[in-house]
């Protein structure tokens, strides 16, 4: 295909993909006070400034005049992109797939089908830690002091917080994804187990914004767990692979082992040698010799 009708091909999926995420956005639109209200729900709020004393809890609000417009758009725009994103993916997939061999399209489905759901399991368990996360940082407040807190930052907190679990919790699929590829193998990642485990817990400490180990726990432990199940799954693999070719794990610059045992020649046949040359198809010698040259 030329490389105009890529460009064309390319034009009209990415206009099929705008116009969904656009009229999603649209109908998010008309729901966007329940969608702030959704994900503002972990902040325990105030029901008056009397009971906002110390951090207790925190009184939620806009704090410029045109935070209400910028919040619902951010929101409406959110709301479009989870919720349109199976068909901007299949616009993505459509045009990507022309290019792949069938069993790279096979491989692309299994990935995609355990990336939703992966990413899906991070984000829920973002959601269910920030009540604890928003408590332990609201109890630094000192007596005296309210919490004012504005929605467009509310929103910032709880999204960033659901990206990073959500993508940490994919993590052991593209370790998986580059043992498929030979990249790296089930041993050396099981090599790995001590480094991984205290990077992780590090990441975990530092990707979580509160203090307190349970957010810390709560995102380091299940990457933990499906580590070693990703480990366990490519040391499965590496077997399935030495079993159907046992030079499958070498290096392009490696030499495969040689059986250099010897083996039996057989029974030895004479073979009547045929005259090369005209000049030897007599038994004369020349020049003392028997052979022309």
């Amino acid at each position: 295909m030329p490389l105009v009708e890529h460009l064309r091909e390319l034009r009209n999926r990415l206009t099929k993909a705008v116009i969904a995420i656009v009229l999603v956005m649209i109908v998010a639109a008309f729901y966007s006070e329940q969608l702030m209200q959704f994900l503002a729900d972990p902040v325990p709020k105030c029901e008056n400034l009397a009971n906002s004393d110390g951090g207790n809890c925190a009184i939620v609000s806009f704090n410029t005049l045109t935070s209400p417009f910028t919040t619902t758009v951010k929101v409406s725009l959110m709301a479009g992109l989870v919720v349109s994103s199976p068909i901007w993916l299949y616009q993505l997939w459509a045009f990507v797939a022309p290019g792949l061999h069938k069993h790279e399209k096979k491989y692309t489905y299994i990935f995609v089908s355990a990336a939703v759901p992966l990413f899906a399991g991070g984000a829920y368990l973002a959601y269910v830690i920030l009540p604890i996360s928003v408590k332990v940082l609201l109890s630094l407040t000192p007596g005296g002091s309210a919490n004012i807190l504005s929605l467009d930052e509310v929103l910032d907190f709880t999204i960033r917080m659901v990206l990073i679990f959500g993508l940490a919790f994919e993590l052991p699929l593209l370790l998986i994804m580059l043992n498929m590829v030979g990249i790296v193998s089930g041993r050396r990642m099981i090599g790995w187990w001590r480094g991984v485990v205290m990077g992780v817990f590090v990441f975990g400490a530092v990707a979580t914004p509160t203090t307190d180990p349970v957010g810390m726990i709560a995102l380091s432990g299940p990457i933990v767990v499906l580590y070693f199940m990703a480990v366990a799954f490519s040391l499965l693999n590496d077997r399935r692979r030495r079993r159907n070719n046992p030079d499958a794990e070498l290096a392009d610059d490696e030499a495969s082992d040689l059986d250099l045992t010897p083996e039996g020649i057989g029974e030895v046949k004479a073979v009547s040698a045929s005259r090369a040359l005209p000049e030897q198809s007599t038994t004369e010698r020349v020049n003392g010799y028997d052979d022309v040259t």
